[in-house]
């Protein structure tokens, strides 16, 4: 079952998407001062876009059904848009090109789009288009499957700003998955707080994990005393799951920790984070003791796990 916060977040995305179609006029019967509505359009897009292109194609691409396609291509035919002939490698389907008038009337349409958005952004003030394209390039690089599994990885120290962003992200994360109290931020913030006031290069450090420009993930080195390091924080965000950035975190963590002359490397950590754990266990850490407690609001099993350096 959605939690309110989760649905607070979908309606605000249903917000958006209203107010975006109706700045583009994209709900109205013709699209562009047009007698075409946005479908065609976009249809007439893709195939003037291309040296010939197969119905079936314009179908899986579009979302579009078979049936709705062909009425429109019809129209195009009857417009003298298109041309079209039967597809050599799939009879059952067409390969169509856009005409001397259907390549003009895409021309048109690109003019005018263009010439709408121009309009849109010469009433803004200086510099928003330049934020208003670069948060549509955030949505985008969230939202695309492609561009998502194609994005580098990259992990880089911590700097101004990157301590703020940990504890908002656990707190959110953590709150919302597992029900955990405000305690939860409080000791992350906490956290937070001593290893910069106490930072030393040579026995602490903090990694941040960047992804399409945007922080994914983060671990802590802090000094335990006694020659035990302490691995804290551990994050990774959802849309970074499966990438292996754990493992390679908690890899980066053990090898800074034997550079830095530790003997032991100990973490503390919850029983229900299974993934977590697998992590600790493949990379040779021993689970030294457990115990029951309510730190944060629901009964858990906390567990010091600890690696011999």
């Amino acid at each position: 079952m959605l939690a309110t916060t989760e649905f607070a977040t979908i309606d605000a995305v249903r917000d958006f998407n209203r107010f975006y179609t109706n700045f583009l006029g994209v709900l109205n019967k013709a699209y562009l001062d047009s007698p075409y509505a946005l479908t065609d359009v976009r249809v007439l897009f893709e195939i003037g876009s291309h040296d010939g292109i197969a119905a079936s194609t314009l179908t899986r691409d579009l979302h579009l059904d078979p049936a709705y396609l062909s009425r429109i291509l019809k129209r195009f035919r009857e417009d003298e848009l298109i041309e079209t002939k039967t597809d050599p490698n799939d009879l059952r389907s067409q390969i169509i090109t856009v005409t001397d008038k259907g390549q003009a009337q895409f021309r048109e349409f690109v003019r005018r789009s263009r010439a709408q958005i121009a309009g849109h952004f010469e009433a803004l003030d200086p510099g928003a288009p330049d934020r208003v394209v670069e948060a549509m390039r955030t949505i985008k690089s969230i939202l695309s499957a492609e561009e998502k599994s194609a994005a580098p990885v990259i992990i880089r120290p911590h700097r101004a700003g990157d301590m703020g962003w940990i504890v908002q992200s656990q707190a959110c994360f953590y709150c919302q998955e597992f029900g955990w109290d405000q305690r939860f931020e409080a000791l992350v913030a906490d956290v937070a707080a001593q290893f910069l006031t106490k930072f030393n290069p040579e026995k602490d450090y903090c990694w941040i994990v960047e992804r399409n420009g945007a922080n994914v993930g983060s671990v802590l080195i802090t000094d335990g005393g006694d020659g035990v390091a302490k691995l804290r924080l551990l994050y990774i965000d959802k849309a970074a799951r499966g990438l292996g950035i754990g493992k390679m975190l908690v890899g980066e963590c053990i090898r800074f920790a034997r550079n830095a002359g530790y003997r032991q490397l100990s973490l503390w950590t919850n029983d229900i984070l299974d993934t977590a754990r697998a992590i600790y266990i493949q990379a040779g850490f021993r689970l030294v003791s457990e115990e029951k407690h309510r730190m944060f609001g629901p009964e858990l099993n906390g567990q010091v796990w600890v690696l011999d350096l």
